[in-house]
């Protein structure tokens, strides 16, 4: 695989873009904000320059919000399909990127998971769950 043809986009298909590594950090957030963002467990997050993102189609139908009294936390989404977007920080150096939109492997692993202590009380490590390939049986 060449780093050219680490792309992305949303779920219907409107928005797409390419990144080019090396990724700064690849982690899992588990502070409420990434929770509510995504209304999961934590984040699945890429950091790069904002240089390294290339928006191939609907730039224009990326939406977004920046959280008043936040740092740095913003988030972006397709404005047809609600799918999460790569995001720029609000310094505009940085963009961060969900890895759940990577349509290849990415060629890195999350390094870490941050804002542990934040994490919901009701996660449970994917590890300590069974497995299905698809839909589990009926009971």
């Amino acid at each position: 695989m060449t780093t050219s043809e680490i792309t992305g986009s949303c779920l219907c298909g409107e928005v797409r873009y390419r990144v080019h590594p090396p990724f700064t950090w690849f982690h899992y957030c588990h502070c409420s904000r990434c929770r509510k963002r995504t209304g999961s467990a934590h984040s699945a997050n890429l950091l790069v320059a904002v240089d390294q993102v290339e928006w191939l189609a609907g730039r224009e139908l990326a939406g977004r919000y920046e959280l008043p009294g936040a740092k740095s936390f913003s988030t972006a989404w397709c404005t047809r399909c609600g799918s999460a977007l790569p995001w720029t920080t609000k310094n505009g150096r940085w963009i961060v990127v969900p890895a759940g939109g990577l349509e290849v492997d990415p060629g890195a692993r999350p390094e870490r998971s941050i804002f542990w202590d934040s994490r919901a009380v009701w996660y449970t490590h994917a590890a300590e769950l069974p497995s299905f390939a698809e839909l589990p049986p009926r009971e």
